[in-house]
């Protein structure tokens, strides 16, 4: 049986015997009591009497040889194989968050820089873009249900990267890692495009005489002093100390929300435009900037680990869409019947600039991308400072960080001034990467790791959802790209 102490972890802390039994019953190998000082000194001289055979483990569910550390959210355990002397640490995650700070965490994920854009969404599409709106917050939420299936089923696995690899070995973690990296740089090519267009329309009667002999207007050169000035935050190494920034989506949200219901009400611009009711030709832009609202699957598997409880997954995810998609679509519909088909892809470069309410949301929406490059780019930094400076020393290795943060983010501010297209961009970035990162690869990964224990029916459903992947995905990519490659020709010969 259970010791006391080993019941009431496993039961308050994600009930880690029932996952330890399931691991035990396909590896061969002993648990052992560990101590904090062998976790961190490596001392290996203990009494193998200490130590539990996995049959006993996995038939009997006697977990003595687990041990919580109170300044850890791991249990440790060491592992001894059976027919070798070789041991091994494994850490299991024990996670500390509760539900309702699960769902804060999530509509800071998912409420951000798609938001500027849903009302010029809404008038492309038409008001039956909705319902695909709809659809993808339907499809989505499964997804991450999928996603926690696969995590369940391996206990060792806890990213997203660890489900690729859990279904098709490192091909699977090196495909998951290409799209991640790849969407996060085009993340934050939208963010420095928002950027450039919300400083230029805050300051929009200034003319600095410097930008002339530059040759550049003043919204670029305003952009480029921007970007310089976040420059210094992408090297810091410890984020932990700004992670408070990424929950600037949802303030900056709220914001937003309110300047334009406060335009539309008090400032007699009122909600009188005509949206038209479907336009076939557009709808794939639609889908496209639409997908981008819902691009969270990456960090959910990192979520479903943190929670104190995960079986109360499902709630938070159900809560955080219905949320979610109630304040895209309100924000959709108050933005297209303001403005109509005068209505811009960031909704700020239409709202009234004289409003006090304005000029707060056009400074939110200016600062909430800035205080997010460094959380942002740190995965594809981190990525290239170990292909780079692996086997440097600690002084080496931060030259090195600074050096490839500076050239990514210089990069970023380069490919953003030479596609000032925020629309198109984020559009080309939902229907390429948040489609197959939120719907086509979990519903893979799904039916890959889990094909022998569910039915038929959930084969064919998981299928079919990658067939819709495909095709919104597929259609809103050649359409966004067309669009692009179409604005830049026409800027080229004005």
């Amino acid at each position: 049986m259970l010791n006391n102490k080993v019941h009431e972890m496993s039961i308050a802390k994600n009930d880690v015997g029932r996952r330890l039994a399931r691991l035990c019953d396909s590896w061969p190998f002993s648990i052992c009591r560990v101590s904090a000082n062998e976790t961190s000194n490596g001392n290996n001289g203990r009494d193998e009497r200490n130590c539990s055979k996995v049959s006993d483990i996995s038939q009997s569910e006697k977990l003595d040889g687990i041990e919580s550390f109170s300044h850890s959210n791991h249990i440790s355990i060491q592992m001894k194989l059976a027919d070798e002397d070789s041991k091994e640490i494994l850490q299991m995650p024990l996670g500390t968050s509760s539900v309702f700070r699960t769902t804060v965490n999530l509509l800071g994920i998912m409420l951000g820089l798609g938001l500027l854009s849903t009302p010029y969404a809404l008038e492309e599409g038409g008001w039956m873009s909705l319902g695909v709106l709809f659809a993808l917050a339907l499809i989505c939420s499964y997804t991450a249900f999928a996603l926690a299936g696969c995590l369940d089923c391996d206990p060792k696995v806890l990213n997203y990267q660890d489900i690729g690899n859990q279904a098709f070995g490192m091909k699977g973690r090196l495909v998951v890692s290409t799209f991640l990296y790849v969407e996060i740089i085009f993340i934050a090519i939208g963010y420095t495009i928002s950027l450039g267009d919300n400083v230029a329309a805050i300051f929009v009667d200034t003319q600095l005489n410097v930008s002339s002999w530059l040759h550049l207007t003043t919204p670029r050169f305003l952009t480029i002093i921007a970007v310089l000035f976040v420059l210094p935050t992408l090297w810091v190494r410890d984020l932990r100390s700004i992670s408070f920034l990424s929950f600037g989506g949802v303030i900056t949200s709220l914001l937003l929300m309110l300047a334009l219901t406060w335009a539309g009400i008090f400032d007699a611009v009122g909600f009188r435009q005509e949206v038209p009711f479907i336009n076939m030709q557009r709808m794939p832009v639609s889908t496209g900037l639409y997908a981008f609202c819902y691009a969270g699957h990456v960090v959910f598997p990192t979520i479903y680990r943190s929670m104190k409880d995960p079986s109360k997954f499902g709630r938070v995810i159900l809560i955080s869409f219905v949320i979610v998609t109630a304040v895209y679509s309100g924000f959709a519909c108050l933005g297209a019947t303001m403005f109509g088909s005068l209505v811009r892809s960031q909704i700020t470069l239409n709202m009234p600039k004289h409003l006090l309410i304005t000029k707060l949301a056009l400074w939110a929406t200016v600062i909430t991308p800035m205080s997010k490059y460094a959380l942002q780019l740190s995965p594809v930094a981190r990525e290239l400072e170990n292909i780079v400076a692996s086997a440097w020393k600690p002084r080496g290795r931060m030259v090195a960080r600074a050096c490839i943060v500076s050239f990514l983010l210089l990069s970023i501010l380069a490919m953003a001034l030479a596609l000032p297209y925020f629309g198109y961009v984020l559009s080309l970035t939902g229907s390429f990467l948040s489609i197959t990162m939120s719907i086509i690869l979990p519903c893979v990964f799904y039916i890959k790791i889990k094909r022998k224990s569910i039915s038929v029916w959930m084969i064919l459903l998981n299928s079919f959802l990658i067939l819709i992947g495909l095709v919104l995905g597929i259609s809103g990519t050649i359409a966004s790209a067309k669009n692009l490659i179409e604005s830049i020709h026409g800027h080229a010969r004005n």
